[in-house]
């Protein structure tokens, strides 16, 4: 979808540090706490955010019972007006987008002037779930009666079904791990290992260097964390210091033994939280808030998950940009979400494969080729992190002061979802 004469600005964004799960700094934090944090950032930043926000949306993709609807406990805990509606979405690793892109359909339609969309992920506050054998036999017991009642319940209860289950980590749909399936994508694109450590590396050295000169200090917030408050100013979730060496070394975490997706080449799991303030252009410029980038327009997808799980931005990038009117050169920022270094630059390889593009895309040739130089240039979700249901938050913020930055008109925000799903942003410079 494309917005004619778009209406929807983007004027602000930020973040928790991302820390990594599940025994890191926010190890002891729920969901609600991240998400509580940072939208009470936006509304100092914002003080007008407190009584004229129309809505609030967040995404997330582990969800906790007691908060269920995070979007609302987190805007009653960070002190928004009790009038403020707020939902929350679930899409898996684009769920931030499309918590994003419903807002963005909201206010293009004239419902909402003012709202904050965005998503948050506590990995360490992952369910973990009895048994199906132990729930059925506890509510068995309820009804028990008498001695004889509780005999019949327990007397072939196995005490193995006290063991609590861990959370999935593969698809529902083909019981693989998304490592396997990014590991599969690789081979059948031909991304070597050595080539997903220098994408790898490159994406930590950007950080590093990002965090070096200050690139960050507007958008992440610091974070006091209970009991002892100790501050946390940064991700925690980069390495300064990696190096060819130390990622060679690494063994294979899926596909054992010669398969290539390794842990310094996959995204790390992370907890975190981040928020974007969207706003009607007209109501933006009322407030003299000089608002420079706009949401040009959108699009997702879904794509067979078996083999082709990882391969939304190759689905989704060149529908939305053929829908605009665009190529890739009138693109200056491409901001593509890092689940795994081979993720990234198989679909790279996808946009720019002839057969790929006229057999699964219906063009009448290869896409083409995004030049590097454009890509995730202060870093992406293998170094920076990667909350679930925040990444897509991330992306807007960097993309929008990229673009900013730049001498560009465009910029083009890009993921990957488990469940084979796609999504793309199109953003646009305005004067």
């Amino acid at each position: 979808m494309i917005f004619k004469d778009s209406k929807v600005a983007v004027i602000d964004g930020l973040r928790t540090p991302f820390m990594k799960a599940p025994t890191g700094q926010a190890q002891d934090l729920k969901a609600y706490d991240l998400a509580r944090e940072a939208i009470n950032n936006l509304k100092h930043r914002h003080p007008f955010v407190k009584d004229d926000c129309d809505l609030v949306t967040m995404g997330s993709v582990i969800q906790n019972a007691s908060t269920s609807n995070i979007a609302r406990e987190a805007m009653i805990g960070a002190g928004l007006n009790l009038n403020t509606p707020a939902h929350s979405v679930t899409m898996a690793c684009i769920s931030a987008n499309l918590a994003i892109t419903n807002t963005a359909n909201a206010i293009q339609s004239g419902a909402v002037k003012i709202a904050i969309a965005g998503g948050v992920e506590s990995s360490s506050d992952a369910p973990v779930r009895i048994t199906h054998k132990l729930k059925k036999t506890l509510l068995q017991a309820q009804k028990a009666k008498g001695f004889k009642g509780f005999w019949q319940v327990f007397k072939d209860f196995k005490f193995k079904s006290l063991a609590p289950e861990a959370p999935a980590i593969a698809e529902f749909s083909t019981g693989l791990t998304m490592g396997a399936d990014a590991d599969q994508l690789a081979a059948k694109f031909g991304v070597s290992r050595e080539q997903q450590d220098e994408f790898a590396l490159r994406s930590h050295q950007n950080a590093a260097a990002a965090w070096e000169t200050g690139v960050f200090k507007d958008e992440v917030s610091a974070l006091p964390i209970p009991p002892k408050f100790n501050v946390v100013a940064q991700d925690d979730t980069f390495y300064a210091n990696s190096s060819m060496d130390k990622l060679k070394s690494l063994r294979p975490a899926f596909v054992r033994p010669h398969g290539t997706i390794t842990a310094g080449n996959a995204s790390p799991i992370t907890d975190g939280a981040a928020v974007s303030l969207l706003m009607n252009l007209d109501e933006a410029k009322a407030r003299k808030l000089k608002p420079k980038v706009v949401i040009e327009g959108y699009t997702y997808s879904g794509q067979n998950p078996h083999g082709e799980l990882l391969l939304g931005p190759a689905y989704t990038m060149p529908k939305l940009l053929n829908e605009a009117g665009l190529k890739i050169a009138d693109i200056d920022v491409f901001e593509i979400h890092e689940a795994f270094a081979g993720q990234v630059l198989a679909n790279l390889a996808a946009l720019n494969d002839k057969d790929f593009c006229t057999n699964s895309l219906g063009l009448d040739g290869a896409f083409g080729e995004i030049p590097m130089e454009k890509i995730n240039t202060q870093g992406g979700s293998l170094s920076l992190g990667h909350p679930f249901g925040a990444t897509g938050s991330r992306l807007l913020t960097s993309a929008t002061r990229r673009l900013i930055e730049s001498k560009g008109k465009y910029a083009l925000i890009s993921a990957c979802a488990a469940g084979g799903l796609g999504s793309s942003i199109l953003l646009k410079k305005v004067g």
